[in-house]
């Protein structure tokens, strides 16, 4: 037999099962910030704030620890399930920010890498597109319009980005997909606008005839 073939098999045994039991620490970590966040912004979207809030707090408290679990397997760390938690993340707290009309998180202070945040970012198009359905159905156009800049402001932002996927992971097809929603929603508040605008002059005028008729001859 092969004098360290042994002693070679050992070490590989104990690296790998080292590698593999802080991966199995922090996958489900991973799975549960996703959840959190997704709850989070449930929760923005009932206009719970401070519930959206606390979920997004748990969420980083679970995004900071897998950090600790992975500080020494960087390339666990950057197989895919990191990025993807830190996007969903991102996503979250950039989503919670603007419809409360705050300025957006740096990704720093989010501990989250400029891909995932990039790309959290343009998800957030699709929830803010969800959000001012749901304002429009209330009347609240005047806040619509703002959060319809803000999509516009995100997608102005992400096509400056021109940098291959493998960097920012996948950024290119994030940002088609928030133009089409971007145009969507363009589309179906200038439709609102032009009802309300409508609604109004009918309104006037009506007013004008019943005036009219109310008039002595």
């Amino acid at each position: 037999m092969i004098e360290n073939l042994e002693s070679l098999g050992q070490e590989a045994l104990d690296y790998l099962n080292q590698k593999n039991t802080a991966r199995e620490q922090a996958l489900p970590r991973a799975r549960t910030l996703i959840r959190y966040c997704a709850n989070s912004i449930r929760a923005a979207h009932r206009r719970e704030f401070a519930a959206a809030e606390e979920l997004l707090a748990r969420a980083g408290e679970l995004l900071a620890q897998i950090g600790i679990d992975l500080r020494e397997q960087p390339d666990v760390f950057y197989a895919g399930f990191v990025q993807d938690a830190q996007k969903e993340y991102a996503e979250a707290a950039a989503f919670l920010a603007l419809v409360q009309g705050r300025a957006l998180p740096h990704p720093q202070s989010l501990n989250v890498d400029w891909a995932p945040y990039l790309n959290g970012l343009g998800e957030a198009v699709g929830e803010l597109r969800r959000y001012v359905l749901d304002r429009l159905r209330h009347g609240w156009l005047a806040e619509c319009e703002q959060l319809l800049q803000h999509m516009d402001d995100i997608y102005a932002l992400l096509i400056t980005i021109d940098f291959p996927d493998a960097i920012t992971g996948g950024l290119r097809r994030t940002t088609d997909t928030a133009r089409a929603i971007l145009e969507k929603t363009r589309g179906d508040l200038t439709v609102a606008v032009r009802q309300a605008q409508l609604e109004e002059k009918i309104s006037e005028l009506l007013t004008a005839l019943h005036g009219k008729d109310a008039a002595p001859s």
